[in-house]
């Protein structure tokens, strides 16, 4: 595999209040219109995200911004319920006349750093508004997951729906540092109501590692794809195939991108977002500073 990078495409210029800073976890839900508009998480002066957007022109030559939104598409919630501290973009998922976007809700701990939840947004038109299903998230902590929940992928895959989204399995004495993160999945019959069954599908019996983060699925045909993040805090991509979505077998040597010394990404490569634009297959992703320096984006060459 191997990716060709079209350059960096879009960082915030501090001039929007909920936007000040970090354009992280890039989603790109292709339109009618042929223009791809990109999801991204801003934050505000207080350091909490915000669901944005912008619509690009993109061919293998690369992305061009045509649009920003003057406005998040989600904001945190009200004081005390599950993403009073952030609402970061997580995947968007199209389903007849109305669009899915699912976000990771963050509440600030005491005596761990965060505690994270999974919240659901709904638009009903093209261009209309997205609007929480619930104050309460629709996966949150459980005998399943104890600890914490990151950032979810949802697919379509037949009648049924599948996520696959990070479980903390533990944290360390300091916090942050000691922490375990593997990838866990769900199936629901709506998109709403999800059954976890607890078991870690990919982790660090596969890949050594035990952090891993923001796993992005594709099905080829039969194939299951994903990329991921791997290696924090100095994050990279990560890749791995699977025939049924719950054995992958880590490929690493098969991603196809790395960092760029002296550039955007010369420290990370991170929160990979893999779709297809008029025949052809790009990578959204983030550099240094999980998405301080903005998102850039790649155009597949080689498979």
């Amino acid at each position: 595999m191997r990716w060709r990078k079209l350059g960096r495409v879009f960082a915030p210029d501090g001039s929007a209040p909920w936007m000040r800073t970090h354009a992280a976890n890039p989603v790109a839900e292709p339109r009618a219109d042929g223009a791809v508009r990109v999801y991204f998480s801003g934050r505000d002066v207080d350091n909490r995200s915000h669901v944005g957007w912008v619509d690009l022109d993109i061919d293998p030559a690369g992305g061009r911004v045509a649009r920003v939104t003057d406005r998040p598409a989600v904001e945190p919630g009200p004081l005390g319920v599950f993403d009073d501290s952030g609402a970061t973009v997580a995947c968007v998922v199209p389903d007849g006349d109305r669009t899915l976007l699912y976000y990771l809700g963050w509440n600030l701990g005491v005596t761990v750093p965060w505690r994270n939840s999974i919240g659901l947004a709904v638009r009903h038109s093209p261009d209309g508004p997205f609007e929480k299903v619930s104050p309460a998230p629709v996966l949150d902590r459980s005998a399943a997951d104890p600890f914490t929940l990151s950032y979810p992928c949802v697919v379509r895959d037949g009648g049924r729906w599948r996520m696959w989204y990070g479980s903390c399995l533990g944290w360390g004495p300091a916090g942050k540092d000691g922490m375990r993160y593997g990838v866990k999945h769900a199936e629901s019959a709506d998109g709403v109501t999800w059954r976890p069954d607890g078991a870690v599908v990919f982790g660090e019996a596969e890949t050594g590692d035990p952090i891993l983060a923001r796993p992005w699925v594709v099905k080829d045909g039969p194939l299951y794809r994903v990329w991921y993040c791997r290696g924090w805090p100095a994050y990279r991509i990560g890749y791995a195939e699977s025939a049924d979505g719950r054995v992958w077998v880590p490929l690493d040597h098969r991603t196809g991108i790395d960092v760029t010394p002296g550039d955007w990404d010369a420290e990370m490569v991170c929160y990979p977002n893999v779709f297809d634009h008029r025949g052809r297959r790009y990578l959204l992703y983030n550099g240094d500073g999980y998405g301080r320096t903005g998102f850039g984006l790649a155009v597949l060459e080689q498979d």
